[in-house]
């Protein structure tokens, strides 16, 4: 958990910062160099956060006696840095959300599961198909949510050349990507369970979510081409996948302790 907000943190303060540096966020009040009034005490703070941070990565996995754990979560910081620090600045490019989708998904979602065994047991756990789901379905909704920050940014990230996949869709056609991708991550959930790669407890728990995601759905489609309304989304989307991620960590926990609601077999834990 740690490492995980120290990551969201460091993420957020290097991307504020270098987007304050091209003008994508003259008029973003909520960036951190804005509130602060410091670029360069918010680069320093980000860097000391950066290398601590490293510290960490490599003292958790060591300690647990894992090292595809440090090498996942390697990938996670590195995919962090190459979204938006030069000279790489992938996000320039319309690759924010995939790789927004790696880090919190596939990376640091199984490499925190790979740390939750004992220094032996751990490095026995293997990749199964159920915590591969649940990587892949918290990829989507954390991408969902950069998706849908951009909304609002639109003009001011057109005027730096920032082609963001909004830049590049328009306001009409995110909003409906914004449908196809809520779609597509029930219909996921459904599909998972259905193949036994999650318990039927996160169909159950996940579909009590809808109402949320269907608020996301209508809040966009409404209110996609005012920029002050549409500042919102992305607050929307952040309660949908805390909601979403909750449902689903509690269906496989309820399903561990309830073996005959239908865990799989190849769950990995013993």
């Amino acid at each position: 958990m740690m490492i995980n907000t120290w990551h969201n943190v460091n993420q957020n303060m290097l991307n504020d910062v270098y987007d304050f540096d091209t003008g994508a966020d003259v008029n973003k009040k909520e960036s951190v160099v804005n509130l602060l009034g410091s670029r360069t005490g918010t680069l320093v703070s980000a860097y000391l956060l950066l290398a601590l941070g490293f510290l960490g990565l490599a003292w958790v996995p060591v300690k647990a006696g894992n090292m595809r754990a440090i090498l996942l979560l390697g990938c996670a910081v590195i995919s962090g840095y190459i979204y938006q620090c030069p000279p790489f600045r992938l996000s320039y490019k319309g690759l924010g959300e995939p790789l927004c989708f790696a880090v919190f998904g596939p990376f640091a979602t199984t490499a925190f599961y790979l740390l939750q065994g004992s220094t032996r047991e751990v490095i026995h756990l293997p990749f199964t198909a159920p915590i591969l789901s649940a990587s892949l379905l918290i990829g989507v909704a954390t991408a969902l949510i950069l998706f849908c920050s951009h909304f609002h940014q639109i003009e001011g990230d057109r005027a730096v050349g920032k082609m963001s996949l909004l830049v590049r869709l328009g306001t009409k056609r995110g909003s409906g990507v914004v449908k196809l991708t809520v779609i597509g991550l029930y219909v996921l959930t459904f599909s998972f369970g259905l193949s036994s790669a999650l318990p039927l407890t996160c169909i159950f728990l996940c579909g009590l979510t809808l109402p949320i995601a269907r608020l996301v759905v209508s809040f966009v489609k409404e209110n996609h081409n005012d920029k002050h309304k549409i500042f919102m989304a992305k607050y929307y989307c952040v309660r949908l996948h805390s909601l979403f991620g909750t449902a689903l960590a509690a269906g496989l926990v309820v399903s561990r302790m309830f073996p005959k609601l239908g865990l799989p077999s190849t769950f990995g834990f013993s």
